[in-house]
């Protein structure tokens, strides 16, 4: 998310294992609903709009003091995927998107299960995966359940397509893959998740509270016919709600969950490429935590982030290890970096999606339930695939983005954007001094990776800039910045 010097001599006084208590221990930060209706994004004449859809997201990442539950949320977000575009069905697409988010950050450090349960019974989801107001077989048209839902929640939210080893690779047979479910199981799956509506109990959709409440079922439209699906028969009669349960249960349960999500968690946290030990290694504690528990993400995340593979010296030496740092990622390490602050609290960078002139992404607006970049992503005809490797960020960069984001990140370092700007002025004093400028800058954008070679680059690059005058020294810091931003040591994140 980004570092500063004061959370880097905390790291240094707490241990990791000590910080990461400290993080998990901190209490939240505000939920993004709050804002949104302490802006008064809740008026009428913002129904069919997306005010604040942006603003509520980008104050958290950029600012919110709880750094690892806003990174893990934002790690959830890319893999349990929901869209603002997405959210159809009755306005306040805004409050859509922080319900959302705010259930994903409630359940950050808890159990995947539960998180599980949460995200089907929301009316976003509902809404941005066709599931909402699903009905039942129709025996005179014929018409069938929408399945989106019942192929997501397995396909990308739990067990994925083929079936899994505890380290990740693919259990094979005569050569071919083992496919984790077939069409029948979909078919079957779908039936459960028929009935679900938003609960209007005693409101209307004139107000956004409804989108935040868990959907309610309709029993006239839902199956009540038997469900069989992945080895489970959901006997008939059985109601929705209990269906629904029961349905999670059985997914749950299924020995892919583990390495699945435990190998997204890594690449989203650590690395691309994390060794089949690293990722067994993860999936055993997703499986049991010790105390018999199984999907307890705090335990998870505190494997991930404290493995030797994580936190090993011999990682940092891997041509092979690490992970192209998402534009995102790049604009929080700046903001973090150096306090951005928007004194009117309304955080207006909006949405930047556009790859020529922002940074060609933008929380929550992934365009398909796909997220922004597949776990398995090769960039084709390239040294990555020659190695047999995967670089998922790879899938939104090529030479316009690299070229828009530099373009964006030249304002957002030198004006801010309206009125979120850094602050610079503990580089002031440094600013005259080019090595002891980039040395700062060095720490705590690329953690004191820069190579020689690059530092070179860039200090004859700051040594031709006057100084002097503050408008000098800020010209040398603005310009030092995009160049470091620039780096390849500061985009490979390791």
């Amino acid at each position: 998310m980004g570092a500063t010097r004061e959370q880097i001599a905390r790291v240094q006084s707490l241990g990791y294992a000590g910080w990461l208590d400290e993080q998990f221990a901190m209490p939240s930060s505000g939920s993004r609903w709050d804002y949104l209706i302490k802006g008064g994004f809740d008026a009428i004449a913002n129904k069919n709009s997306e005010a604040g859809a942006d603003a509520c997201q980008w104050r958290k990442l950029l600012s919110a003091p709880d750094t690892l539950r806003q990174r893990v949320t934002l790690a959830l977000s890319e893999i349990v995927v929901a869209a603002v575009a997405g959210f159809i069905g009755s306005g306040w697409k805004a409050f859509s998107a922080a319900a959302h988010l705010d259930t994903l950050e409630a359940h950050a450090f808890g159990n995947y299960r539960n998180l599980l349960q949460q995200v089907s019974l929301s009316p976003g989801m509902g809404e941005f995966l066709t599931y909402r107001n699903n009905v039942k077989f129709n025996a005179q048209t014929g018409a069938l359940p929408d399945e989106n839902f019942a192929r997501e929640v397995m396909q990308l939210f739990t067990i994925g397509l083929v079936q899994l080893n505890l380290d990740g690779s693919s259990k094979m047979s005569g050569g071919v893959a083992l496919e984790t479910y077939t069409l029948d199981d979909i078919t079957g799956l779908a039936r459960v998740f028929t009935g679900w509506n938003y609960n209007l109990a005693g409101r209307d959709t004139n107000t956004p509270e409804y989108k935040r409440l868990p959907m309610t079922q309709t029993a006239s439209r839902h199956e009540t016919g038997s469900k069989t699906f992945i080895g489970t028969t959901i006997a008939a009669g059985t109601d929705g709600a209990t269906s629904l349960s029961m349905a999670l249960d059985a997914i749950f349960a299924h020995s892919n969950v583990g390495p699945f999500i435990s190998r997204q968690l890594i690449q989203r946290l650590v690395c691309s490429n994390p060794s089949p030990a690293y990722i067994a290694r993860i999936a055993t504690v997703f499986n049991n935590d010790g105390s018999s528990v199984r999907g307890n993400l705090k335990a998870v995340l505190r494997a991930i982030l404290l493995d030797t593979e994580a936190r090993g010296d011999a990682s940092l030496l891997d041509p092979q290890f690490g992970k192209l740092r998402e534009p995102i990622l790049r604009l929080t390490a700046w903001a973090r970096a150096f306090n951005a602050t928007s004194p009117s609290d309304a955080w207006a960078l909006g949405n930047t999606s556009d790859p020529a002139t922002r940074l060609g992404q933008s929380p929550l607006r992934s365009a398909t339930v796909f997220n922004f970049f597949r776990p398995g992503y090769v960039p084709p005809n390239s040294p990555i695939a020659s190695a047999g490797m995967v670089a998922p960020e790879f899938q939104i960069t090529n030479e316009s983005t690299v070229v828009g984001y530099l373009n964006y990140m030249q304002g957002v370092v030198s004006r801010g954007v309206n009125d979120v700007k850094g602050d610079y002025s503990a580089l002031l004093p440094l600013a005259d001094n080019t090595q002891g400028l980039l040395d700062e800058l060095n720490l705590l954008l690329a953690a004191g990776q820069l190579s020689l070679v690059t530092q070179a680059t860039i200090k004859a690059g700051l040594d031709s800039l006057p100084g002097g005058s503050e408008a000098a020294r800020l010209n040398r810091i603005h310009a030092a910045l995009v160049l470091v931003l620039a780096a390849p040591e500061f985009i490979v994140q390791k």
